[in-house]
């Protein structure tokens, strides 16, 4: 049994913090000041229930300050990792970047792709940032809490800061961003992770430089969808029309635009009047590319310094040695959706048939050389905290698929056919599954579709990656599930928005209530209960298959460092430096 011993060692009780066994309370001090729910958060930590890692990411996400966690962790016998004592200023060299060709416009409301958020990170700037370990760092805010039930959360934002036009920030800015993007009639991809848990009428400004979020329900991890992982949300000046986003590339961030140049790259200059340290590079020029092979072959001839994103797929030589790699455990994944109300996929035992038939380590060693954990039928991936570990691993049994397919009345197997997105590993998977289904009789076609074709207008009748039978999509990273549990798995409801990437057409009740009970809690072991529950459930409908979640991976030079990228995709250049 783990007791408050093993991590404050004065043996203080953490179920009676006003009396303790012997001693003083050794955190009252640092408890001063933290709201309930802070409070509920160093309690789990002090009775053993928290490791350091997740002090860390749950403190900050609840709005513990850094010197408050650093104390909890030197009072317990533990020390945080030292904070980087690196100068950003100086007058560095020029970074050259190769990404993706952004999709379409740069517009904060609009940009759903990666190459459209990489140029959104290099000059805005969000309210929190999600950092490579999945820990919340302020950025243009301060600090934030929330009251006892999580469903009003209160952010101080920072003071002095400028915009690249020399328009201070204050709460009018914020307010104006947020009521911005959650209004349902805006278009806005942030919807996809705002809609049915905030509206514009829940934003409040209740002081120059503070703003209450009063959300639509109880979410205990809304501070994630505030921060780059919600990658439309860069702060805007207030009255901005986002439409004219990417003539200026206004924002607050250590870069400023020089010039862009639609399909070709952009170049950006160091920001003077950055309201933190300023960025080691003088500037940074970026390279647009289709995708990664001219990229990859542009580091390697020394083109560039680093490419945003590469796949184990196509970059054996950047994994073969000679170049600075950073990778990165993520929850990045593909969905392979059935349609659960067009038969034969009506019936649960189909979908599990199906799911059994794909041995996924095999799958895991082909397409990623191991760069990647293999899925569990969930959107819980390994890397989240909350992902519970005890529910059984779901292996690969041909016997056990052919039985459930015959039960199911379909003991020859049938016919159908799966629609894909041509990109990176995704068509090599879809001939695994195809490959793989055979074995218990199902013949599936398989037809591979460029994003414009597959992706259609992204709405119910208008897209084959919604209306198909079987679907494969590719979903990026996030530090905290919520929008995998709502986008694709909530019963859809156009009203509120929830569900509006169900391309199963998956609707079941008990798992929207459980999906709401996990978003709405506070702490981590009842996210791990529920997350277990959800599991389960999932399992046992199978309306998607995750097979597996990649690692992100980036490439430098060898006489490049700093590079930063995040698994959802931005990459950071503030601190990279050439030798």
């Amino acid at each position: 049994m783990t007791t408050s011993r093993d991590v404050c060692s004065t043996g203080w009780d953490v179920k009676r913090p006003s009396r303790p066994v012997h001693g003083p309370d050794p955190l009252s001090s640092l408890r001063a000041g933290q709201n309930e729910i802070a409070n509920h958060v160093i309690d789990e930590f002090a009775a053993g229930r928290l490791s350091r890692r997740d002090l860390l990411r749950r403190g900050a996400l609840v709005g513990i300050s850094a010197p408050v966690l650093g104390g909890i962790l030197a009072a317990c016998g533990s020390s945080p990792s030292p904070k980087s004592t690196s100068n950003k200023s100086g007058t560095g060299a020029t970074i050259n970047v190769g990404v993706l060709t952004p999709a379409g416009a740069i517009n904060p409301l609009t940009v759903d792709d990666q190459g459209g958020l990489d140029m959104l990170g290099q000059t805005g700037e969000y309210l929190t940032f999600s950092d490579q370990t999945l820990t919340l760092r302020p950025q243009l805010a301060t600090s934030w809490t929330s009251n006892s039930t999580a469903d009003v959360w209160t952010f101080t934002i920072r003071q002095g800061v400028k915009f690249h036009n020399g328009h201070p920030l204050t709460a009018d800015d914020v307010v104006y961003t947020y009521q911005l993007q959650s209004n349902p009639t805006s278009a806005s991809n942030a919807l996809s992770a705002l809609a049915g848990v905030l509206t514009p009428s829940g934003v409040v400004k209740t002081g120059d430089y503070t703003v209450e979020f009063h959300l639509e329900a109880p979410n205990g991890n809304f501070p994630y969808l505030t921060s780059s992982d919600n990658y439309n949300m860069i702060i805007l000046p207030s009255g901005y029309n986002p439409g004219d986003w990417q003539k200026t590339f206004i924002g607050t961030g250590p870069f400023i635009m020089k010039s862009y140049t639609v399909n070709s790259g952009a170049t950006f200059t160091r920001n003077p009047d950055y309201w933190g340290t300023a960025a080691k590079p003088a500037g940074t020029v970026f390279t647009f590319y289709a995708d990664q092979t001219p990229a990859i072959s542009a580091l390697v001839s020394g083109s560039i310094d680093v490419i945003g994103q590469f796949s184990v797929s196509g970059g054996e030589q950047l994994l073969s040695g000679g170049y600075n790699i950073i990778k990165l455990k993520s929850s990045a994944h593909r969905e392979l959706s059935m349609r659960n109300d067009i038969a034969p996929f009506t019936d649960a035992r189909v979908r599990q048939a199906v799911a059994l038939t794909l041995n996924r380590p095999q799958i895991v060693q082909a397409l990623f050389s191991g760069y990647a954990d293999v899925g569990n039928d969930s959107p819980f991936a390994p890397v989240f905290p909350s992902t519970n570990t005890t529910i059984a691993q779901r292996v690969q049994d041909i016997a056990k698929a052919k039985s459930l397919l015959s039960a199911a009345g379909h003991p020859n197997g049938f016919s159908t056919q799966l629609i894909g997105l041509d990109a990176l590993e995704i068509p090599d998977y879809a001939a695994i599954v195809q490959q793989s289904a055979k074995a218990i009789g199902v013949d599936i076609s398989t037809k591979m579709e460029t994003s414009s074709v597959y992706y259609g207008k992204a709405t119910f009748g208008n897209s084959d990656w919604l209306d198909a039978t079987m679907s494969l999509v590719d979903y990026g990273h996030r530090s905290v599930p919520n929008v995998f549990l709502t986008a694709p798995l909530q019963t859809y409801n156009a009203k509120t928005g929830t569900g509006s990437w169900n391309a199963a057409h998956f609707s079941n009740a008990q798992y929207d209530t459980l999906s709401q009970q996990y978003i709405a809690a506070i702490d981590l072991t009842t996210q791990r209960s529920i997350a277990g529950q959800i599991e389960t459930l999932l399992l046992s409908e199978t309306p998607i298959i995750y097979g597996y979640f990649y690692n992100y991976l980036t490439a430098q030079a060898k006489n490049v460092t700093g590079a930063y990228p995040t698994a959802i995709g931005h990459i950071f250049l503030y601190d990279t430096v050439k030798t």
